[in-house]
């Protein structure tokens, strides 16, 4: 391949931000003519990357040219050698994404040529990666457009130059090996490529919308979500090198490096902070060089055998373990790769070992991937830790939101609800885009089992079952009608939350109280509370308070939006699981609630759900929060649990002392973490990004500076700041009729207080234990 490569990616990261992705994305009234091509001889479940083209002739260039394009597993679609669009946003064959694109832009009058790499992972496809078998359909939007429909006139060809490194676990993609004396040459996506010995491409089904057709391997539904950012990146610097010596500049700048023949090489680039990136290696020369491109989200203890690690910022003493893509070297000049899949990494390793000749590294940088979220969120303060600690909370959030959320980007791509339920969150309260709230909402919806039970995280092609999160997915169903509004988005869920409801119900006693819920009944990664715990009786407080608070949700949505006789049932068994786990589970003498009916075990998590459903009794309040805060023999929350922990504690009444609960996030800052670690067990922890940690991305607004939904879709605005020892600070968030500012500073013995609401917006301001009404626009007070 040509030089000209690199500069693919950087055109991307101009033609993203154009109409190429602004296009209605309305299912079409008609039925499509395109059909399902596929490269002839293939049974289309093997693992391969194949190329389609297909050109075309215009008198002039158009002026509007929208076609929809989708494949299996994922394609790369480039229109005259510029990449166009990537996807389709993963989802199920239920509902198979495809992309809306306008090709208008890049085309011209004269000669085009439309091109796509397509690949199928097959059995080394990502957990998240649904698939039918290898196929690629483009559709025209209209009569006019459909010439470039995908049939027998596109060309189709397989690159026998790659094959998988499975490596070791991951769920997320697997590494890529690619000889380059194999591969496909001289730029088969330009418009000046010979593909007339290319074979035609097979059909191998009729391309149909969903609903348009009495059976479909593949339904149709155009994508809601916007194209990923695409941001070329530099990697910041070197850290080691072995047997060569690189310029000082390598890599930040462009910069030709030189491996000598016959030479063994290694280096340790260092990108500073964590980063999801296509990565981008330029090459000539090296004739049958092997290179390895090396992944790690940081290094571990020397002599650890992986399981160890310690300062993430120093190299010395560590080892570096991690996922690689490999490459023969085929010795031409202008030789490019770049990989299929984005790559996670602050650390890269780069292995070389020429031959005969000498190997020129002309490049290698990356191009930064998520989904294009725009934080809108303010926090001004001169603490500056605060800001440390949300900028890292929202480079977290940012890694793992793509075409899904994600728990973590390196290891898994799964979109958990546990997770999710957190970052939709951080979504409502420092972006106004929901889109990707709206998506897991219904692709979880769409992951629920004949027994009515989701699935622990979706899209995913098995079946891991957690039934806690699925009642964290009627919680968040409850998050999106408090704080983005969508009566009709949420009255058409409220069907699948009765289904978990139903199933829930088949396994509680005659008490309320739940005995011998199936599957892996996780909780948090802390004590027992992995899946498993019961008392003599079967039961146990955690999972009678989780469907606790699920029953009084339910409850409010199907009293508002749904059926006033399941708002009725809900309400009876909320107010029958209120008093069991009040008889059950209260220690009178210890002022806490006990884990089981036995009461020889306490945690922080029964305790900090017990306040939140409105167990706790204002008399017994301060006794419960002072337990959590003090008994160290409670089972401590793990960073993600903090979430409810934190809440729990500001509605105790001790929201002044938020600032001292950030404990676990500043042991990761003191720890070289770029992002928040999975767990607390930052020694020994596997994901270091994980954004169920981000919960001060949401704390900060709500619980400081005092902003919350006080009806649903924000029509009402609660602002009761908890300051503790700031005096002068302000921020705004978005809403979704504009956004809601607030200022406070203390001026001698008086505070001045701002606050701006959306124009039809009214509020109440609670301060000190009064309750101040707030109109619409500017309020100030001095107080």
């Amino acid at each position: 391949m040509k030089q000209f490569l690199t500069n693919i990616f950087i055109a991307l990261i101009i033609c993203f931000e154009t109409a190429a992705y602004s296009q209605s994305n309305a299912q079409p009234a008609r039925q499509w003519n395109a059909e399902w091509i596929a490269a002839p001889n293939m049974t289309g479940n093997e693992y391969g990357i194949y190329y389609f083209r297909k050109s075309i002739e215009f008198n002039a260039k158009p002026s509007a040219f929208t076609v929809y394009v989708s494949a299996d597993n994922r394609y790369k679609l480039y229109v005259n050698g510029v990449l166009v669009s990537l996807g389709p946003a993963r989802g199920d064959s239920y509902s198979w994404n495809y992309e809306t694109v306008d090709l208008a832009p890049y085309l011209t009058a004269g000669k085009n040529s439309i091109a796509a790499l397509v690949w199928n992972e097959a059995e080394y496809r990502p957990e998240a990666q649904i698939s039918f078998r290898t196929g690629f359909v483009l559709q025209g939007s209209s009569a006019s457009e459909e010439v470039l429909n995908t049939n027998g006139s596109w060309k189709c060809k397989r690159d026998i130059g790659y094959q998988p490194i499975p490596g070791y676990f991951f769920a997320a993609s697997k590494g890529q090996f690619v000889d380059m004396n194999l591969t496909v040459k001289d730029n088969w996506e330009a418009k000046d490529f010979d593909d007339t010995a290319w074979p035609q491409a097979n059909k191998i089904a009729d391309g149909r919308p969903k609903g348009m057709a009495w059976g479909l391997d593949w339904a149709l539904v155009p994508s809601i979500l916007p194209a990923r950012e695409m941001t070329y990146q530099r990697i910041a610097k070197l850290r080691t090198e072995v047997g060569v010596k690189l310029p000082a500049n390598f890599p930040a700048r462009k910069t030709a490096v030189t491996i000598p023949a016959n030479t063994t090489a290694s280096f340790l680039l260092d990108n500073e902070v964590l980063t999801n990136a296509y990565v981008t290696f330029n090459f000539s020369g090296g004739k049958d060089a092997g290179i390895s491109l090396a992944y790690a989200e940081t290094l571990y203890d020397k002599g650890t055998n992986g399981t160890r690690k310690s300062n993430r910022n120093n190299v010395e003493g560590k080892e570096f373990i991690g996922r690689k893509d490999s490459l023969i070297s085929a010795g031409t000049t202008g030789q490019s790769f770049t990989t299929l899949n984005f790559r996670t990494y602050r650390y890269l390793k780069i292995y070389v070992k020429t031959k005969n000749e000498p190997l020129v590294i002309d490049d290698i940088y990356g191009t930064f991937t998520g989904y294009p979220f725009n934080q809108e969120a303010v926090f001004n303060s001169n603490d500056k830790e605060i800001s440390q600690i949300l900028d890292i909370g929202w480079r977290t959030a940012r890694l793992n939101a793509w075409e899904t959320y994600t728990d973590c980007p390196y290891y898994e791509q799964l979109q958990y609800i546990g997770d999710t339920r957190i970052q939709a969150m951080i979504s409502y309260y420092n972006t106004h885009d929901d889109l990707l709230a709206r998506n897991a909402l219904t692709q979880i919806d769409h992951s629920r089992l004949p027994e009515g039970v989701t699935k622990s995280c979706f899209p995913t092609k098995g079946t891991q079952i957690i039934p806690p999160f699925s009642l964290w997915y009627i919680c968040m169903l409850h998050d999106y009608w408090m704080y983005r509004g969508g009566d009709d988005f949420i009255k058409d869920k409220l069907v699948g939350a009765r289904g978990i409801l139903d199933f829930f119900s088949k396994y509680q006693q005659a008490d309320g109280s739940l005995k011998g819920t199936p599957y892996w009944t996780f909780v948090d990664w802390a004590g027992n509370l992995g899946g498993g715990l019961a008392g003599s009786d079967g039961s146990a407080a955690i999972y009678d308070l989780q469907l606790l608070w699920a029953y009084q949700v339910a409850a409010e949505m199907e009293a508002k939006l749904g059926m006033q006789d399941y708002a009725t049932l809900y309400g009876q068994k909320a107010a029958q699981l209120k008093a069991t786990i009040e008889r059950k589970y209260w220690n009178a003498s210890k002022r806490l609630y006990a884990d089981t009916v036995e009461k020889t075990g306490y945690s922080q998590h029964v305790n900090a759900l017990a306040i939140l459903t409105g167990l706790v009794s204002e008399a017994n309040m301060n006794d419960v929060a002072n337990g959590m805060l003090n008994d160290k023999n409670l089972t401590q929350c793990t960073v993600y649990f903090k979430y409810y922990l934190n809440q729990a504690l500001v509605k105790a009444g001790r929201g002044d002392d938020y600032n001292k609960w950030l404990g676990i996030w500043r042991e990761n800052i003191a720890m070289g973490l770029t992002t928040w670690a999975e767990d607390s067990s930052l020694q020994t922890v596997r994901s270091e990004c994980h954004a169920w940690g981000s919960s001060p991305n949401i704390e900060f607004y709500r619980t400081v500076l005092g902003i919350d939904s006080d009806a649903p879709g924000f029509a009402k605005v609660k602002v009761a700041p908890h300051l503790g020892i700031l005096t002068k600070v302000s921020g705004s968030i978005p809403h979704p009729e504009g956004k809601v500012a607030v200022a406070y500073s203390l001026e001698g013995k008086k505070w001045k207080v701002s606050i701006s609401l959306p124009a039809k917006t009214s509020g109440t301001f609670i301060w000190k234990g009064k309750t101040y009404p707030l109109k619409p626009g500017d309020n100030a007070m001095e107080l």
